[in-house]
């Protein structure tokens, strides 16, 4: 006993160091060197034919290809293992063959005499059998497979890096889970081309074994009778009987080693083996098991065929179908059952009939009840917590939860999605389905059920999962139907953020920053400010998509101004100045250049008197003149978006308010900044001048 553990420590110290590989080749290379002593050759064979069974079942038993990533290496290791092999073995069959069946070792001797009964005829034939179902069945199949598969991993890249992107942007998952994510996509894409060109390998050394069959007959005919005075028969059946045997122990591992190319390069990721896959699969269709019991059923009543065999087979079949129909239906009926119900007692009515809204609700239709239930395996309630924790993190408060009730009134694939009982977004799904978005440029048409991003109001058709990896080389974003929901209700929730946020998240925010800062919290309010009045400032900020995460600023600012103008619309001027760089990092990163568009100088006084003459800053131009200017400033910011740029208007501070509630709904993605905004370390550069005479007159 302790002379094994000392033995594996050995092991585990050469393996440690890296020396296990190069140790492997230099045996290999040895082998084909130096002469082997048929002992060796035995251990050698069936070591080699217990390597090839480890790998066959190892790919059985894989969840997924990647579980397997070595598998490349280790067929290229394995095929130059059997090649050393037939080399070592080919030497001692020509030098020692003359001596009898065991010249070369037993594990060749049995497999001469038992696996093909001592006739070298039936073991030429069932040589070449094996040779045609490895090299033209099994080997060529495994191998276009793995060029086909390696080719649409590469083209579809791009479509997984987007669907990993969108989940991201989406909060469904972190940095680190998508991080992992891609980092899977690369180590895929790596196994499939290993694999087109490790399944070269297996092909060429199919031929080998055939090559290598026919130079040891014709070598053992000219060594036996010229060399050693042998017979032309006895030279015949000594030599083929032992280049057979040989053949035999070579081409078994080999075909052994293909199948398990063939299988892990079929293999569709999944949380079962293979085994279970098949039971799973092939016999849990109940439909399929009747009709094929019916079918051997008619058969084994035909006169003259085997009836036993067929009467059997279709009594098994209809076995397994009654079996798993009965399984299927338990849980059916278990939950057909209906409840009894006591009826409540009459009462009067009370306040606590009078329920309060949710701030955020999520109805669903009767058949997406599975999706946000645990215990049926829906993932929603997952992904909706993902979605929170997200935007709590960059908005800077904490997203009240989302209450989730079914709605009979609904159809039954749609839902409602409410903020403070209002209906702010509705959409229809198909669990079952997964949606493909066109970004914008897709490289083919794929069959499907015409529909509408709801987050972004993209086209996108409704697919089945068998199409996802076509959809993603095509193009198109693919994403299931709980991605759907999820980044529609994550897009809302940031639209309407400055709705969520009241009184109650104001003082827990103020209450937090007072634990590092108790002076200004005690300072700001109520001694400068009413809570009602920073409540409203936030809701400001959040309303122009400014998070509010750095409070202690926001705090600062807003004691220092305080005392100065209790005017929420001033005091958010003056908070933005102060979260100058949070705002163009926001829009712009980390560029040290900021293209921007501006006003015609003529057009820009005229809206400062008009914002000196207006009340509450509210915009009193002509209407003619204010549809000319929105038309003009949507054409700038289709043009900046074009050119890969944020489009970003820069105005004086005077009526940067008043733009920014022209252009907040119409044109959403154009920023309209002050100049006292930009920081200090920032270059300008103008890129476009809206207003000149041609643009508004």
């Amino acid at each position: 006993m302790v002379e094994r553990v000392a033995v594996m420590n050995s092991l585990k110290s050469i393996s440690g160091k890296g020396l296990g590989a190069p140790l492997l080749l230099m045996v290999m290379m040895s082998m084909i060197v130096v002469p082997m002593a048929p002992f060796m050759l035995d251990i050698f064979f069936s070591f080699n034919i217990a390597l090839a069974l480890i790998v066959l079942l190892v790919t059985i038993y894989s969840l997924r290809p990647l579980d397997f990533s070595l598998f490349p290496t280790v067929l290229l290791i394995s095929t130059l293992l059997r090649l050393a092999l037939n080399v070592a073995s080919t030497r001692v069959v020509l030098l020692e063959g003359h001596t009898g069946a065991g010249a070369a070792g037993q594990v060749i001797k049995a497999f001469g005499d038992f696996v093909i009964g001592g006739n070298y005829a039936v073991g030429i034939i069932v040589f070449i059998i094996l040779v045609i179902i490895n090299f033209v069945v099994i080997t060529k199949g495994a191998t276009r497979i793995s060029e086909v598969s390696a080719r649409f991993t590469l083209d579809a890249m791009p479509g997984k890096q987007m669907a990993i992107d969108a989940d991201l942007n989406a909060g469904l998952i972190d940095q680190d889970e998508a991080r992992l994510r891609r980092e899977e996509i690369s180590a895929e894409a790596e196994f499939y081309g290993s694999m087109d060109g490790a399944s070269k390998f297996v092909r060429g050394d199919a031929v080998a074994g055939i090559l290598i069959l026919f130079i040891n007959i014709f070598g053992g005919l000219l060594i036996g009778t010229l060399q050693h005075d042998l017979s032309f028969s006895d030279a015949a059946r000594v030599y083929t009987l032992l280049t057979i045997g040989d053949g035999l122990v070579a081409q078994i591992p080999a075909l052994l080693l293909s199948t398990a190319a063939g299988i892990i390069t079929t293999r569709v990721s999944s949380s079962q083996d293979m085994g279970a896959q098949v039971l799973h699969q092939l016999f849990g269709n109940v439909r399929s098991l009747v009709v094929t019991s019916i079918i051997l059923g008619v058969m084994g009543i035909i006169p003259g065929m085997p009836n036993v065999a067929f009467l059997s087979l279709s009594f098994c079949c209809g076995a397994i179908a009654w079996f798993i129909y009965r399984r299927k239906q338990g849980p059916a009926q278990a939950a057909a059952e209906p409840v009894a119900q006591a009826e409540p007692e009459a009462r009067d009515l009370s306040w606590d009939d009078v329920t309060a809204v949710d701030a955020i609700g999520l109805e669903v239709g009767y058949r997406l009840i599975p999706m946000v239930d645990k215990e049926q395996g829906g993932q929603l309630m997952s992904r909706i917590k993902g979605v929170r924790k997200k935007l709590s993190q960059e908005l800077g408060f904490l997203i009240p939860p989302v209450h989730i009730r079914d709605n009979l009134e609904l159809p039954p694939t749609s839902y409602r999605i409410t903020l403070m009982g209002v209906t702010v977004g509705e959409a229809e799904i198909f669990p079952d389905k997964e949606m493909a978005i066109n970004p914008g440029q897709v490289f083919g048409k794929i069959e499907g059920l015409a529909a509408r991003d709801p987050a972004f109001g993209l086209d996108a058709l409704w697919i089945d999962p068998a199409q996802r990896d076509q959809a993603q080389t095509m193009g198109y974003t693919v994403v299931d139907a709980n991605t759907v929901v999820a980044t529609h209700l994550s897009q809302l929730l940031q639209d309407h953020a400055s709705e969520l946020l009241g009184h109650e998240e104001v003082q827990h925010l103020l209450d937090k920053l007072a634990t590092s800062a108790p002076k200004l919290v005690e300072n700001l309010v109520p001694d400068t400010l009413s809570l009602g009045v920073v409540v409203k400032v936030l809701q400001n900020l959040l309303q122009e998509g400014v998070p509010i995460r750095d409070i202690r600023s926001i705090a600062e600012t807003l004691a220092e101004h305080g005392s100065r103008s209790q005017d929420p619309d001033v005091l958010t001027a003056a908070t933005r100045v102060a979260l100058g760089r949070l705002i163009v990092q926001q829009i712009n990163g980390m560029g040290a250049e900021l293209p921007v568009t501006t006003l015609d100088p003529n057009l820009e006084q005229l809206l400062h008197q008009t914002v000196q003459a207006s009340e509450g800053g509210v915009i009193g131009v002509e209407p003619g003149l204010a549809e000319r200017l929105h038309t003009a400033l949507t054409d700038s910011a289709q043009k900046q978006e074009v050119s890969g740029q944020a489009a970003v208007l820069l105005v004086s501070a005077a009526i940067r308010s008043m733009l920014a509630r022209f252009v907040r709904h119409t044109i959403p993605s154009l920023h309209v900044l002050a100049y006292n905004e930009i920081p200090s370390d920032k270059q300008i550069k103008i890129i476009a001048t809206v207003g000149q005479q041609a643009e508004i007159s």
